[in-house]
């Protein structure tokens, strides 16, 4: 009998960065893994009831990936060199989902992406919340591995 696999065991890699630690693929929420083929609208003369639409290309939202903060992160090192420096060194990043024997069962190979964005949470006295930081990424496309 098929299982769907679950959406909480995955791992994200980056490639081309010195410095990972082990705690730089642990993501607690990634995002923006998804595709959309762009249209263009064509009205014809004398057809008043409809517009054609003609695929264009592929369209691939940013990747936003999020974790609790670390204090110590070789990635967070590449972001702030890319948007305090524009520093920007594109790299490859893998994101793996994993079955119950920590094995891959699906890659995304997310293409050139660099930093467009880095954020963390609200701090706020009232909640006992971890602070958790955000990073979104730009990437040209994804491949399935």
């Amino acid at each position: 009998m098929y299982y769907p696999p679950v959406g909480f065991h995955f791992r994200v890699e980056f490639q081309g960065i010195p410095g990972l630690q082990k705690q730089d693929a642990y993501f607690q929420e990634v995002t923006g893994l998804s595709r959309e083929l762009e249209t263009e609208s064509i009205k014809s003369g004398g057809e008043n009831r409809f517009t054609y639409k003609l695929p264009t290309r592929g369209q691939y939202p940013n990747l936003v990936l999020k974790r609790g903060l670390f204090l110590d992160s070789a990635i967070i090192k590449w972001a702030n060199d890319a948007i305090l420096h524009l520093d920007i060194k594109p790299v490859t990043v893998l994101v793996t989902l994993l079955n119950e024997k920590h094995q891959p069962l699906q890659t995304y190979n997310c293409v050139n992406a660099w930093p467009l964005k880095w954020s963390v949470t609200d701090l706020n006295a009232q909640e006992s919340r971890l602070v958790v930081e955000t990073l979104e990424l730009y990437y040209q496309y994804f491949e399935i591995l």
